[in-house]
């Protein structure tokens, strides 16, 4: 397909511009010299051939409307369109930020009973809607720690992350000026209860822990994992990235944790990814409460109002009060499904992961055969022992199949990781689509390795020097 310029041709413009009616006057008079350019080489075409062209640009374009993403970690999963109708009501898009309370109990009524849906489905006491995305969470909470030992004169300086945790923990505790020190997991994929007591010293802040865990499993040894941190005087902190698993069926609040941030635009009903919107929650427990951010909407009565007054409070965390779109969005969605069916997305999520692990296991090695949560990892040894095709291989084949590919060697801790989250709105018929494909892949990768080898072999753009891709970005190519 040719680049932009490439169609352009001399002469040709997309539109007519009337002729002057009024005294024309040159640019070099009211733009300084030095500022002109005549050198900007656009590209001259007419206005069908601009349309066509980046028409057919967006249908290259992958989308959870076009196609099932099986992309483990991040839940790329289809969100209803009514609530992105709702969000674009009149009277939210129209709301300035600053605008009067008075005129603004709509909207602070919504923040405020949204915070209150995610106190009780995930078992805390108060929520803050400002942190603007996961990682923004992950950073927030980690400051809410930070100042509950401050308050109490107590200096500690580490906070123990798993070896399977996401890469945002570490930068978020580092960020706050603390040391990490790494808990290893244990045969059955789950926390290393013993090097947890080795590690957990009064010298320790707390523990972060995605549960279920990157590697979609529910760590089986929560109760006594809070309960060593709790003994020494830390607090147990829930990345809540993996909520979709969860929500209406437990509490992390009830299974011990101080602390969770969620993803609003992972399990309540944003589109997820391309850099849009996120918005990163935070809920607490009674005793951390007066550190969270301001400031925080209070009802008074039936009138809802800001304030600022907590003393203790670690302040503002973001320009005024989080990416209220996503949180609309994640409003409707509750309201509609209600608790049975937030506990009906947890169940289906689950089945469907679980259904997927069984299909696959004959052809591919599991990292740890158990029961998975909403999420089962593989990992492609198998084929690389056999043949020398590796998960990268896979996974651009699967491009061929007509899918997206899943998040591949991650976590770090399983070597040619295959990670598959289904989500619940796929149905069986698109599961079984997907699973067929692996399988003809495993297949593929027996008896013909180099076809695999040299996959994708019927996209646009072939396969790609990823070493080079990655430091020497042919920016131009990108753009147009």
């Amino acid at each position: 397909m040719e680049l932009i310029f490439e169609k352009s041709r001399p002469g040709r413009t997309a539109g007519s511009v009337p002729a002057s009616d009024v005294p024309e006057t040159a640019l070099e008079t009211l733009i300084p010299a030095g500022l002109l350019r005549d050198d900007l080489d656009l590209p001259e075409l007419a206005e069908v051939d601009i349309v066509r062209h980046y028409t057919r640009l967006a249908r290259r374009n992958f989308g959870v409307d076009v196609g099932f993403y099986p992309l483990g970690s991040c839940t790329m999963k289809y969100n209803p369109k009514v609530n992105e109708n709702a969000a674009r009501l009149d009277g939210f898009t129209g709301l300035h930020p600053y605008a009067p309370v008075a005129f603004s109990q709509g909207s602070l009524r919504l923040l405020h009973e949204l915070a209150g849906y995610l106190s009780e489905i995930c078992g805390m006491d108060e929520f803050t809607l400002q942190p603007a995305a996961g990682a923004h969470g992950e950073l927030t909470g980690v400051m809410i720690i930070k100042k509950h030992f401050e308050k109490k004169g107590r200096k500690r300086s580490t906070i123990l992350i798993p070896d399977t945790a996401h890469g945002t923990n570490p930068a978020s505790v580092a960020l706050c000026g603390f040391q990490v020190a790494t808990v290893r997991s244990n045969a059955e994929g789950g926390i290393d209860v013993a090097h947890l007591r080795e590690l957990m010293t009064e010298d320790v802040a707390g523990l972060m822990l995605t549960n279920p865990n990157t590697l979609g499993l529910f760590e089986r040894n929560i109760e006594e994992v809070a309960d060593i941190v709790h003994r020494r005087g830390g607090l147990l902190y829930c990345d809540g990235a993996n909520a979709n698993a969860l929500v209406g069926v437990t509490r992390p609040g009830d299974l011990g944790f101080d602390i969770i941030q969620l993803n609003l635009h992972k399990t309540f009903s944003t589109p997820h990814g391309c850099g849009g919107p996120g918005s990163g929650p935070v809920g607490v427990k009674r005793h951390l409460a007066p550190f969270l951010p301001v400031p925080r909407v209070v009802k008074k009565g039936k009138r809802y109002r800001w304030s600022e007054e907590f003393p203790l409070s670690i302040g503002r965390v973001r320009a005024f009060y989080g990416n209220f779109g996503v949180m609309v969005k994640a409003y409707a969605y509750i309201r509609a499904l209600g608790a049975e069916g937030m506990r009906r997305v947890s169940e289906n999520a689950v089945l469907n992961a679980n259904y997927v692990m069984a299909r696959l296991k004959p052809h591919y090695r599991l990292a740890y055969d158990r029961v998975c949560m909403h999420e089962c990892v593989f990992t492609g040894e198998r084929q690389v022992q056999e043949s020398g095709v590796h998960t990268t291989d896979i996974a651009k084949r699967l491009l061929d199949y007509g899918f997206h590919p899943p998040t591949i060697y991650f976590p770090l801790i399983v070597r040619e990781a295959i990670m598959i989250e289904p989500t619940e709105t796929e149905s069986k018929e698109t599961l079984d689509e997907f699973c067929e494909a692996m399988i003809s892949i495993a297949r593929e990768a027996r008896e013909n390795p180099d076809l695999v080898k040299s996959a994708p072999l019927t996209t646009p753009v072939k396969r790609l020097d990823d070493v080079l891709a990655a430091r020497k970005p042919d920016v131009c190519w990108t753009l147009c």
